[in-house]
Parts: structure tokens; C-alpha cells; sequence
């Protein structure tokens, strides 16, 4: 009987979350959904130093806004608990010990002084094979050395014994079969003096005992996989090894190295899921979600990231994604990011979602501006007559404002080159047409514009840019006479007798 299918995204609560991140927690959702399996949150806190005040909750809430729940985790609870790894510290001193005792690892008694003095001697020092039989260590020292030591209670760390020119391999569900010397690997630390684990013999020992049957991280762990090889062989059998896979990275919009929140500082494009401000230098970092992204578009544009179901589709729901996702289609090399092809995504959402849908981000989006909706029976036709113009849901404030309030600034400058006494005269005429106009529907005031434009021998589109201007303040907007229903009679007239007024003081 196959095992069922469980995996895990095991984050650190150091900050904000990397779109990156959330593209790893995306694929191992969508990898365990497509088989009906299981995703599990596992909260990695073991370096208690990094560890950041609300960087936990921050996760949880950037899942919870990418509609990606967990099975099990710190909230959800599960037949594996705890899911914090602090929490689990008692667990991890029990399995470093077995592999001191079974000659795969060793005591390390080198203070941080001793070991800077190493880094200074020795041209890229690394504790390994090569350089540990001059250090102070459990295999260097008599073994009654090491146990009184151990007795004073002298501080250690708990060290891998890597073999030496032995060939340490995988295969990778992306890359295949994927090999290394472990000669040019160093004796990683499984074990700190505090009595913590590292994220190598943590990872290990969690995915055993919660049954993880696949892992799937970035391909900056590769070069860590040997360590994680051997410690499976040495702890629980190769045979009892999930499946693994290193996805691509991220990168930078020219393709040249991995995308960073610098990059996004500097070419104007936030890299976070959600809006982080680190409580340790109060750096604020704008997020996904706070720009203007739907949960939808954002989780569309980072599966295409990397992954494609070898159709021309682009446009995806969660629920098409965990229908089509395979790893077999996941791309070995890098995805670069491209933040024109992100707001495309975002657009195309837009389009796609019902005005009832729309109606609370547009709500929020006027209130962020200060502007009030006096009648939101209007807002729905409004929604609709704007929506395809919108990119980012903070769009919704510029193209819609007008219809709730006077335009702040009238560009009368793009009315004046082509302004003369021909059409100062038709405006003029328009007003007292408009003040007896007994129907106020787009058609009628269509027509009415239309047979007065005639009338003084003016074509229409001449006309119609000056009167979408004194409106709108501008050059946008959905059609004008939709526009002028909606504002209602009095607002239409006050607005071309304010722009006459501008045009005649300049």
C-alpha cells in the first residue's frame, strides 16, 4: 500500500515572507492536494537569536491571505505535535547523542576564540576531514579527557564525522540524479552548546517523525543535501528518505542572481507577500497585498514561476492549479521575475471578479483616500465602468474618485492649445441646453451633445475631450456620458461652469 502523500513547509520566523517562500509552500500545497495528501506547517525557531517578535503570525496570515491552509501546524494541531521546534528541543539531544555513540559524530570542545584564531591561520578554514584532527574534539582527545570534560560540564557542540572521498547521492524529482564527495563537505554542527539543534539534524529528525514522504526546498540547500543523506542513512535507512526536489530560484528581473528585497527597493516592486516592518530596526517593507494584489493573481503569477502544465494557459484558479500540478513540469533553471507580467496577472483577476466580489476592496481603496460614498447605490455601475482600467486594486481610487467628489485639479492645459471662441460659445450654450434636459440618461445626453455639435458645425471628438476634462479632471475614465448620468445634472453643469471660469482667468 502506497503511503499517503505528506509534506511541509518549515519556515524560520525571522521576517517578512519572500515571494520565493510562498512559491515553496504554493508547490508543496499543491503537489499534496493534487495526491490527496497532507501539507503541514512546522514552525523551524531552533536559532533563537534570528528569532523575531510577530514574524510567526506574519506567516500565518500570508497563508491565510494566499487561501493555503494547513493540515497541521502551531494552529491547526495534529497527531504530530508539537509543531514548533523549540518546543521539540528535548527530542533532538537523544539522536545526536546515537550518532556520538554509533561513530558518526563527535564532541567538539573548540571555543569561538580558538576557532577565530583557526579562520586567521588557515585560508578558508572549514571544521572538516582535513583540519579536525588539530582540534579539540572527542576525536582527538583521550576518551577519559572527553568524559571529564563533559562531567565539568564544559561547553560543546555535536559535530557530523563526515567520511572522507566517499560518494553522497540523491535523486532529485527536478534534477535527477544529483551526486557529491564528501570530502568537500565540512563537519556540520547538529547539536549547539545550548542544546539546540541546527537546521540539519532538526530537518532530519522532524521529517521522520512526521512522516514527511516528500520535501521540497530551494536549490540554495543543495549543497547541504550530503549532510542530510547521510544522516537519513545513519538514523532511519535511505529507504525511509523522502522523495526530494530543490526547486529553481527566483531571479532578479535582468536574470543575473537570485531576486532580493534590495532589488525590489531599487526597481520599485514589493518582494514580500504582505507589509513587514521589522521590530528590531523598524524597516518597513511594502507587501503584495497592501500594493494592491489579489490573493488570486499573486498566487497565479508565482506558479508560473518555474512550473507550466505545457499549454498555452496562463490563468489559473487555486483549485486548476492543485488539478494540474506535477513536478515533472516544475523547470530546472531559474524563473525570472518580471513586475509588468505580475500586474498583468492582477488585471486579468480584476476582469475576472464580480462586482460584489470588487465591492469591499474598492470600498477600502476610497476610504485609504479620504473619500466617502454618500450613495452607494451608484457603486456597482461604477465598479463595472471602471474595472477593466484598473492594474492594481489602489487603482480604483483615481479612476472612480470623480464620481464621488469635484476633481481636484482640472488640466486646463491640455484643453487650451486647440480652445477658441467657436467652442467657449458651444460650452456656454451646452450649460443652459443641460439646465433644461427633463431626461438625464447617457443615450439622451448622447444624442442631445451629438445634434448641438452639428449645429455649430464642431465634430463631436473635438468636443469631447474638453468635456471628459472638466468632469474628470483629465484624460481618462469610462465613457463621459455615463460619466455625467451618474454625477447627476448639477454636478455635470458645476463642473463646466468651474472649467470655463479656470479657462477664462488663464
Amino acid at each position: 500500500m502506497e503511503k499517503k502523500v505528506r509534506v511541509r513547509f518549515a519556515p524560520s520566523p525571522t521576517g517578512g515572507l519572500h515571494l520565493g517562500g510562498v512559491r515553496t509552500v504554493l508547490f508543496n500545497y499543491l503537489f499534496a492536494k493534487h495526491n490527496g495528501g497532507d501539507f503541514i506547517l512546522r514552525i523551524e525557531d531552533t536559532d533563537q537569536t534570528r528569532f523575531v517578535e510577530g514574524a510567526e503570525e506574519y506567516i500565518f496570515e500570508c497563508l491565510k491571505w494566499c487561501g493555503i491552509e494547513p493540515d497541521e501546524s502551531v494552529l491547526h494541531g495534529g497527531p504530530h505535535a508539537p509543531y514548533r521546534q523549540s518546543e521539540r528541543k528535548a527530542l533532538y539531544k537523544e539522536y545526536a547523542d546515537r550518532l556520538v555513540k554509533e561513530g558518526y559524530a563527535y564532541y567538539a570542545f573548540d571555543t569561538a576564540e580558538e576557532l577565530d584564531v583557526k579562520r586567521k591561520e588557515i585560508p578558508n578554514f572549514q571544521y572538516s576531514h582535513a583540519t579536525r584532527t588539530g582540534l579539540k574534539n572527542s576525536l582527538t582527545l583521550p576518551p577519559d579527557e572527553t568524559l571529564k570534560l563533559l562531567d565539568e560540564q564544559t561547553p560543546y557542540v555535536i559535530r557530523i564525522k563526515m567520511p572522507d572521498n566517499e560518494e553522497v547521492s540523491f535523486t532529485d524529482m527536478i534534477r535527477g540524479h544529483v551526486s557529491f564527495n564528501s570530502s568537500l563537505v565540512d563537519d556540520k554542527v547538529l547539536l549547539k552548546a545550548d542544546g539546540m539543534p541546527t537546521y540539519h539534524l532538526a530537518v532530519v529528525v522532524d521529517d521522520h517523525l512526521m512522516e514527511i514522504t516528500h520535501a521540497f526546498r530551494g536549490e540554495e540547500w543543495l549543497p547541504s543535501a550530503p549532510v542530510h543523506v547521510l544522516l537519513w542513512k545513519y538514523l532511519f535507512g535511505l529507504e525511509n528518505m523522502p522523495e526530494w526536489a530543490h526547486l529553481p530560484l527566483i531571479l532578479k528581473p535582468d536574470g543575473n542572481g537570485k531576486l532580493s528585497k534590495r532589488d525590489g527597493d531599487r526597481l520599485g516592486f514589493p518582494v514580500f507577500a504582505m507589509n513587514w516592518t521589522d521590530p528590531r530596526s523598524n524597516e518597513f517593507t511594502q507587501g503584495f497585498r497592501e500594493r494592491g494584489f489579489l490573493p488570486e493573481a499573486f498566487i497565479n503569477m508565482l506558479a508560473l514561476l518555474g512550473w507550466n502544465d505545457g499549454t498555452d494557459q496562463e490563468i489559473y484558479s487555486l483549485q486548476e492549479l492543485v488539478e494540474k500540478f506535477t513536478m515533472d513540469r516544475v523547470h530546472k533553471g531559474g524563473a525570472k521575475f518580471n513586475y509588468d507580467k505580475a500586474k498583468w496577472f492582477n488585471q486579468e483577476w480584476i476582469k475576472r471578479y464580480s462586482t460584489e466580489q470588487l465591492k469591499p476592496y474598492v470600498k477600502a481603496a476610497l476610504a485609504e483616500q479620504g473619500i466617502s460614498i454618500p450613495d452607494e447605490s451608484k457603486l456597482d455601475r461604477i465598479i463595472e465602468l471602471v474595472k477593466d482600467r484598473c492594474t492594481l486594486l489602489s487603482d480604483f481610487a483615481p479612476q472612480s474618485s470623480f464620481f464621488f467628489q469635484h476633481p481636484a485639479e482640472v488640466d486646463i492645459t491640455a484643453i487650451k492649445p486647440k480652445w477658441d471662441d467657436k467652442k467657449q460659445q458651444f460650452f456656454a450654450e451646452l450649460i443652459r441646453t443641460l439646465e433644461l434636459t427633463p431626461v438625464w440618461k447617457h443615450d439622451d445626453l448622447d444624442k442631445e451633445f451629438k445634434e448641438m455639435a452639428a449645429a455649430h458645425q464642431i465634430k463631436p471628438g473635438e468636443l469631447m475631450l474638453p468635456l471628459r476634462i472638466m468632469l474628470v479632471g483629465g484624460k481618462f475614465g469610462p465613457g463621459v456620458f455615463d460619466i455625467a448620468e451618474i454625477i447627476g445634472k448639477e454636478q455635470t453643469i458645476e463642473r463646466i461652469k468651474n472649467t470655463l471660469k479656470l479657462i477664462s482667468n488663464a
